[in-house]
């Protein structure tokens, strides 16, 4: 036979089974506080340390270094220009135009690969006697240019000769440059310049302040390069002329930024 629980025990074992659960709870509840109490210790540690490396001693300098230089590369863009009432017939003038002044550049010794097309357009020519009234067509034009490019720039107004004396009637720009192998050379000259003058001005600046120079924190370099450009080459009539055409490359100059940032102590 079961035995019957008196009325009273039930009543203590359900209020032990809540002080137990409760116990539980007040237990998971520490346990999640202390757990926060420590990550906002740790973030407040990173913050700590954070603000400390703001707190070094700098001084900030900036150099720049100039080189100058010689160029090694020329390109010359050339153009023959025709004019037809016929389309045809002015792109089969100007195609054996241009062909005749490509090989007369290959028979000089210039290479295949250093001559180019960059440049081929045709657009019709209007009679501006019946504007605004009416817009007739009275010829086409065809433009093909040529691009030279050449590694020996003594060479350049020899080129021109040759196109001008096998019928290119635009010479449209000349421009100097120099190789990858000599902007290198040269870079490297300007940001030895550049970085003397940066610690130079740092250590004028320390010395007049009382203070050391301990170390190089950050360093940013900068750089710059512009090529000679000569535009608008024209034709003209000594370019044709028994006399060669004189072309002066002039110089190149290659420069170069570093600002550097010291710490001091």
């Amino acid at each position: 036979m079961m035995t019957a629980i008196p009325f009273a025990v039930k009543g203590n074992l359900k209020r032990n089974a809540v002080k137990q659960c409760l116990c539980l709870i007040m237990k998971n509840r520490i346990a999640i506080l202390t757990a926060l109490i420590f990550l906002i210790a740790l973030l407040a540690i990173g913050s700590v340390s954070a603000a400390d490396t703001s707190t070094d001693r700098t001084i900030t300098a900036s150099g720049t270094g100039s080189v100058i230089g010689t160029p090694d590369r020329a390109q010359i863009s050339l153009a023959v220009e025709t004019e037809n009432i016929d389309v045809k017939a002015a792109q089969a003038e100007n195609a054996a135009i241009m062909t005749k002044v490509m090989d007369a550049l290959k028979a000089a010794g210039i290479p295949k690969d250093a001559l180019k097309t960059t440049g081929y357009n045709i657009y019709p020519v209007y009679d501006d006697s019946k504007f605004p009234i009416v817009q007739k067509i009275k010829a086409y034009r065809v433009t093909n240019t040529l691009t030279v490019t050449l590694h020996d720039v003594s060479r350049t107004g020899e080129v021109i000769d040759i196109g001008v004396a096998n019928g290119i009637n635009q010479a449209n720009s000349i421009q100097f440059l120099l190789s990858d192998e000599q902007a290198q050379v040269l870079r490297t000259e300007a940001l030895k310049e550049a970085t003397a003058r940066a610690a130079a001005d740092a250590q004028t600046v320390a010395t007049a302040l009382g203070v050391n120079i301990s170390a190089v924190k950050t360093v940013d370099v900068g750089q710059g390069y512009t090529p000679v450009l000569f535009q608008n080459y024209a034709k003209s009539d000594s370019a044709s002329g028994p006399a060669p055409t004189p072309i002066q490359p002039g110089d190149i100059t290659v420069t170069a930024t570093v600002t550097v940032t010291y710490l001091i102590r």
